[in-house]
């Protein structure tokens, strides 16, 4: 009796430990929805070093816990856990247009699919890619636009807050847009699924690839940079 006690104890302190991390990710979006503030010291730095061959790379969780791949080289990371395309829009000039960059790679929608900053259509998704579409170009910044990710019930459930045919769904968008509008799509999702779900062997818990995954994306999106490297401006 007493170990149930110390159990059901134990599992209510971490559902009220993860509870207060939610509020405390909330109060951060309430001051501060953009995310202005996590690289704008780093962006000011930056923008006083002009490099021609500099590629952002844009994104939410998927993009910041990218391990090593993106130090280095030419590559910025500009990834934030839990973003929204909505949010990636607010910070589109500070985080991308300011460091001049020839390639921004753009990786997004999973947490707009999860209604993690509140119910997000598809219409409104398409809106805000589109915007930054437009805002790169007009600008002279060639654009890469990454699939979204699977996810897996492996560890803990995922598929209920991002159904892979949602997922789906947009990603045949993504493509079909990119195409229309001479963007290069890269597709990390082939790479990384198995049964419409995630690879239970290519991700840490369900959502963010393990290191096996990140290896898989590497040269997709590698390649991906280079052939728009290759266009003409």
């Amino acid at each position: 009796m007493k170990r149930l006690f110390l159990l059901l104890a134990l599992a209510s302190m971490a559902f009220a430990q993860q509870q207060q991390q939610e509020l405390d990710a909330y109060r951060r979006v309430l001051m501060d929805f953009g995310g202005l503030i996590q690289y704008g010291s780093d962006d000011a730095e930056l923008g006083l070093h002009h490099d021609p061959d500099r590629v952002v790379f844009l994104g939410d969780e998927i993009t910041e816990r990218w391990p090593g791949f993106l130090t280095g080289k030419h590559y910025v990371n500009r990834g934030i856990t839990r973003q929204t395309t909505a949010q990636m829009l607010v910070r589109f000039r500070q985080d991308v247009i300011d460091l001049e960059p020839k390639v921004v790679v753009i990786e997004a929608g999973t947490n707009d699919l999860a209604s993690v900053m509140g119910p997000s259509s598809e219409g409104t998704m398409a809106e805000n890619f589109m915007s930054m579409v437009e805002l790169a170009k007009a600008h002279g910044i060639r654009v890469v636009l990454a699939s979204v990710t699977p996810v897996c019930d492996c560890f803990q459930p995922m598929t209920q807050r991002r159904p892979a045919g949602k997922i789906i769904s947009l990603n045949i968008w993504l493509k079909n847009y990119a195409a229309q509008s001479g963007l290069v799509y890269v597709d990390y999702y082939s790479a990384l699924v198995q049964n419409r779900a995630m690879n239970k062997n290519l991700t840490v818990d369900g959502f963010i690839p393990n290191a096996a995954g990140y290896r898989l994306m590497e040269p997709l999106v590698q390649h991906a940079i280079e052939l728009v490297q290759q266009e003409r401006p």
